[in-house]
């Protein structure tokens, strides 16, 4: 949170709820490997995972697809 002053409690409200927004449903947390909290409570963090690894995986093809047709 930015260093502000707030003059009116609703104001510093808005602030606090949308870091908790942010910090559960758009940051990626290291200790529950790179998914937000709210994939890894609502039990969504193994398909968020495996769409990732699908996703490596195609574009590891096409990088070696690519670095073949410049080889060639």
């Amino acid at each position: 949170m930015l260093l502000e002053n707030y003059f009116l409690p609703g104001d510093l409200e808005c602030q606090i709820e949308a870091f908790i927004e942010h910090y559960n449903h758009q940051r990626y947390h290291e200790s529950l490997d790179n998914v937000t909290p709210a994939d890894a409570y609502f039990g969504r963090a193994s398909a968020v995972l495996d769409r990732r690894r699908r996703i490596k995986r195609k574009t590891i093809a096409h990088r070696r697809l690519q670095h073949r047709k410049i080889a060639a």
